[in-house]
């Protein structure tokens, strides 16, 4: 039978040839040579006098504009082939030269710093005004205070050089050591050796034992290679405590706060909302491990089927499900994320030389995004297609707005994504046939709300004390493995009858030098989305519209303001969150409704 839609990539609409292509380097010389542009517009640059010109301004922000561009496609083009195929050595090399490029461009950035900090405030002020510059006014305020809390322009520049060996070296690293572990596993009496990516696929069977089995292999795996792990994740924490302290900046939130364009209130008042609700959540678990025949949860259970036969979904029907399901709330995303499928914008092959995880990425040049996973046939699968399909759905929606206004944070990037989840599973469970596969649905939604409340509240507690022992030295696998072990058992409120003492060594997360604690913007876009959805839901027919609205703004404003401009709501209060919760609690009642005895 052939399949309808393919499950490999098509890169060479963007550059023809892979790692070897001629074009890529050609393009990649012209990134140069718009970064070089970039670099003479700052050097001619002058003060302006009481007039408040901002011709020379508009020519940095032009060719800003025209190098992030160039360099974006370049960064975006090479992390496509490093994930394709973990044992290309060529893409080994452009990896160093992405590196090369955002240093530069983070290097340059710098200069803007150093230029627009010796504007005189009322002239600053003068110029964001005009005609010409009042659509880049919040990136370009938010940019000039930052300038003022950091070091140096050249001390930044050299910070930005020594980071490509230095903290992105870690970083490469880590992908390094992960490429390099293979995962014995015998299931159905077959032996086979995986990817961890691959193995990971098989922790949600229905059998417990072959659960069982690949945790513990994994558990195997991650733990001959911890020592290894431990060195990268303590020189890169390092490297971040060491920029921290040359800035005088105290609190190791500081950053991602600022990067996701949110004050620490909101995040307060979003995670003290989950814990005061944590025990609608607990009960879910309660009533697995009863479904289960178990005392307790074990942490490779919290995502296993109750059905003992689970239903393998093909690429296909997956596909086709995701597109008539977003077709019921946006015409604009089922017909885009139809060109995806037909246009092979998806990388879903399951093949053992890929890297781990899924990721989207957009190239701003070309117009077009690209998507990575690996498909496999499970309802988890599913959703992570229709996640990163959101992704791509939002760059699209912001193809006609400016590029600096485009760089929206990443809380808000998880918005898109996971609002798509949220539109195919809901509509998946009011389409249930049988009161199992109700259950089975109801279940789906509910392990999100279990990840982003209680998973990721694991990864942030983990995070932010590690980062505190952190800074009085290095942090030992075995210390690394108790700090894990104990944020998962506040956040999961001890719910669960073994933990994952690696998680710190396998979740890429912890690891990613681009974004620092990736974390909580996953939990805030979960919630936020899910009031974007409640609210929806009372609005269908103006739904679409106003979405876009939403996602065109996400670039060029604080999340406060969006919240406040698009649903008239206040992040740093509870309320907001409490009634996104609300959604998910109903899935719970609804869960312990159906599995009552």
């Amino acid at each position: 039978m052939t399949n309808k839609y393919g499950q490999t990539w098509d890169l060479d609409v963007i550059f023809p040839g892979g790692s070897n292509s001629s074009e890529l380097s050609e393009y990649a010389q012209k990134a140069e040579h718009a970064l070089q542009e970039w670099k003479q517009a700052l050097e001619d640059f002058q003060v302006p006098d009481e007039s408040a010109n901002p011709a020379g301004l508009l020519s940095i922000v032009e060719k800003w504009e025209a190098s992030a561009k160039r360099v974006f496609e370049v960064v975006a083009f090479v992390e496509c082939l490093v994930a394709q195929d973990v044992t290309d050595k060529k893409a080994k090399q452009w990896s160093g030269k992405k590196d090369e490029l955002m240093a530069a461009y983070s290097g340059t950035l710098t200069g803007v710093d150093k230029v627009i900090t010796q504007v005189p405030q009322q002239t600053w002020e003068q110029m964001l005004e005009k005609d010409e510059l009042i659509n880049y006014a919040f990136v370009l305020e938010e940019r000039r205070k930052e300038a003022v809390e950091k070091l140096s322009p050249e001390q930044e520049v050299l910070l930005n050089d020594l980071a490509i060996d230095g903290y992105h070296g870690w970083g490469s690293m880590y992908d390094t050591i992960v490429s390099s572990i293979q995962v014995p596993l015998e299931i159905d009496g077959e032996e086979k050796t995986y990817s961890v990516g691959q193995a990971a696929n098989k922790l949600d069977a229905a059998d417990r034992k072959v659960r069982q089995h690949v945790f513990g292999k994994m558990q195997e795996a991650w733990t001959e290679k911890e020592d290894f792990f431990a060195e990268t994740l303590n020189h890169l924490a390092g490297f971040r405590l060491q920029t921290y302290k040359h800035r005088k900046w105290d609190n190791v939130l500081k950053e991602p706060l600022a990067y996701n364009r949110m004050s620490q209130q909101t995040l307060n008042a979003m995670w003290g909302a989950i814990s005061d609700e944590k025990d609608t959540f607990v009960k879910y678990l309660q009533r697995k491990a009863d479904l289960l025949g178990l005392e307790k949860l074990s942490w490779y259970d919290i995502d296993a089927p109750l059905s003992s036969t689970t239903k393998h979904v093909t690429y296909d029907e997956a596909a086709d499900f995701i597109v008539k399901h977003f077709r019921a709330y946006s015409t604009q995303m089922a017909d885009f994320s139809q060109q995806a499928f037909e246009k092979r914008w998806i990388e879903a092959e399951d093949r053992n030389s890929k890297r781990p995880g899924g990721f989207c990425t957009s190239f701003p040049d070309k117009k077009e995004s690209r998507i990575f996973m690996t498909f496999s046939g499970t309802a988890n699968n599913v959703s992570t297609l229709a996640h990163e399909l959101g992704h791509a759905y939002h760059s699209y929606a912001m193809n006609d707005v400016e590029q600096l206004n485009q760089e929206y944070a990443m809380n808000v990037a998880e918005t898109a994504s996971t609002l798509a989840e949220l539109i195919v599973s809901d509509a998946a469970v009011k389409e249930a046939a049988t009161k199992e596969e109700k259950i089975a649905l109801i279940e789906e939604k509910i392990q999100r709300s279990i990840a982003f409340f209680m998973n990721i509240h694991a990864r942030f507690l983990f995070e932010t004390r590690f980062y505190e022992e952190r800074k009085n030295g290095l942090v030992s696998a075995a210390r690394l493995r108790e700090l894990m072990v104990d944020a998962q058992k506040e956040a999961y409120s001890d719910q669960l009858g073994e933990y994952d003492p690696t998680f710190w060594a396998s979740k890429l997360h912890f690891y990613a030098t681009d974004v620092p604690f990736y974390n909580f913007p996953y939990t805030f876009g979960f919630l936020f989305s899910t009031g974007i959805y409640a609210k929806a839901a009372d609005n269908p027919e103006t739904f679409e519209s106003s979405y876009n609205a939403l996602l065109e703004d996400t670039g060029r404003m604080t999340v406060e303001d969006l919240a406040m401009k698009h649903l008239q709501e206040d992040l740093t209060q509870k309320d907001f969150w409490l009634k996104a919760i609300e959604v998910c609690k109903r899935d719970v009642e609804e869960f312990l409704r159906l599995t009552a005895k």
